[in-house]
């Protein structure tokens, strides 16, 4: 062949080449969709009001996927027991009157903004009590259509839901709250909805909550039967423990600050009447004050929470340092009536042995006489030898212990008062503390065994 040829060839080929790029470069995809559009959806051809086949094109009940997206969880509420969060939500099913020509897969899938074109799974959140849709700017939904007759169904939402909680262990609770997501007409013989395999649920990473912290979530299925089928639903439980330093600063520390304040009145003169009543007043006060507060924030329950047993306990130890000086201030008055009829009995056995004496003295001069060997009744002096005598024949006794440890405080006279006081400044704190350390042992211990998740 000869060279004319070859470059003849090379020119044929080179032209070919340029007209295949120009036609291609003229080619408007945008068109394309349009006319595959209107060629799959148009009208006569497709109905959303059927739903599509099931699997291979079989009578079998369509399968839709499901994976969501938890964007945001903004507060937890545990007085209405609710929960908002905003998530991405989406749902895949294959429809096979949606295939259509990928043009050598150059058209990777189709978009739709408008829902109500296609068939969609009737969805509902069975757990809702609000919920909207994102607007601005726009609609926050797409419908991808791919070649295959898959469909991809995204949108943005913002829920409350209910999340029925057990308060027993508040403040040092762990709450599980679902989200509970079913069919609301069609059966599972019509219409399945299964997690999406992989990762079916994603969370944000930087995702914060002010009191409490996202620990992990379980997805799971809950089909529900009644009178007119079973219908499908799908589940996502996710487990909130509550972040516990808040409280200890503000509820169990000024708790136990308050109860260690009424302690001070044991330490005040008996005497200081004003002083310690209104202590006592004004620590009862703060604590009833501290503890209506508490239950303002909390829904009223039928059981009792770990947090009513720590504000009674302080409560009632607050109100026992009051009835402490109550006991008080009877000890001493009832000691100072004991002391002083004793005073008096004293000065009556004074002035008899005074007179006795007196007597003596002006019959020194008389004749000796033998005193009587029989005792008269009423003689004080013969009482009072009598009682040393009774002292002197008694065997020793071995003091306690208690005795020889309150033997060495002071014991004026007001003693059962001051030793009530004494009592009182050692009694109290080791019975506080003996709480605490059954409490937090009991909550704590406890609140790893319910952990039921």
């Amino acid at each position: 062949m000869g060279t004319g040829h070859y470059f003849w060839a090379i020119f044929y080929f080179t032209s070919l080449c340029s007209a295949s790029l120009a036609n291609n470069a003229k080619i408007n995809f945008r068109e394309k969709e349009k006319k595959v559009l209107d060629q799959i959806l148009g009208a006569g051809k497709y109905d959303a009001r059927i739903r599509p086949s099931g699997i291979n094109g079989t009578d079998g009940p369509a399968v839709v996927r499901v994976n969501i997206f938890v964007r945001s969880i903004s507060k937890i509420d545990d007085v209405t027991m609710e929960y908002s969060v905003q998530l991405t939500f989406r749902e895949q099913w294959t429809d096979e009157r949606l295939k259509f020509d990928d043009i050598q897969g150059r058209l990777k899938y189709l978009t739709l903004t408008e829902a109500n074109r296609v068939w969609m799974p009737d969805l509902f959140f069975s757990n809702e009590k609000e919920g909207h849709f994102h607007n601005i700017i726009m609609p926050n939904v797409y419908i991808r259509i791919f070649p295959n007759g898959s469909v991809l169904y995204s949108i943005r939402i913002s829920l409350t839901l209910a999340c029925p909680m057990n308060l027993k262990l508040y403040p040092l609770d762990r709450q599980i709250c679902s989200l509970r997501m079913a069919s609301y007409g069609w059966t599972t013989n019509d219409l399945v909805f299964l997690w999406k395999e992989g990762d079916p649920v994603q969370v944000v990473k930087n995702l914060h909550l002010p009191r409490f912290t996202l620990e992990k979530f379980l997805t799971d299925y809950c089909n529900s039967k009644t009178n007119t089928g079973e219908y499908s639903c799908l589940k996502v439980d996710l487990l909130f423990k509550r972040e516990f330093s808040y409280y200890l600063i503000q509820i169990y520390i000024p708790c136990c600050m308050l109860v260690i304040v009424s302690w001070v009145s044991f330490w005040l003169d008996q005497g200081a009447v004003p002083a310690r009543v209104s202590l006592g007043v004004t620590t009862l006060l703060t604590m009833a004050t501290q503890t209506s507060g508490i239950n303002a924030s909390l829904p009223p329950v039928s059981y009792t929470k770990a947090i009513d047993v720590w504000t009674g306990v302080c409560l009632t130890f607050v109100f026992g340092a009051l009835l402490e000086f109550a006991l008080v201030n009877y000890a001493s008055r009832s000691d100072m009536h004991k002391e002083n009829m004793k005073k008096k009995r004293r000065d009556l056995e004074q002035a008899s042995l005074d007179a006795a004496s007196d007597l003596l003295d002006t019959d020194s001069n008389a004749t000796f006489a033998m005193k009587p060997l029989v005792r008269h009744p009423g003689d004080p002096l013969a009482l009072e030898k009598l009682r040393q005598c009774e002292v002197h024949m008694q065997p020793p006794k071995r003091p306690s212990c208690c005795k020889t440890w309150l033997s060495k405080f002071p014991t004026r006279q007001c003693s059962r008062s001051k030793r009530i006081d004494v009592i009182s400044r050692i009694t109290f704190p080791l019975v506080f503390a003996l709480f605490n350390l059954v409490y937090w042992s009991t909550y704590l211990f406890r609140e790893e065994d319910d952990e039921t998740f």
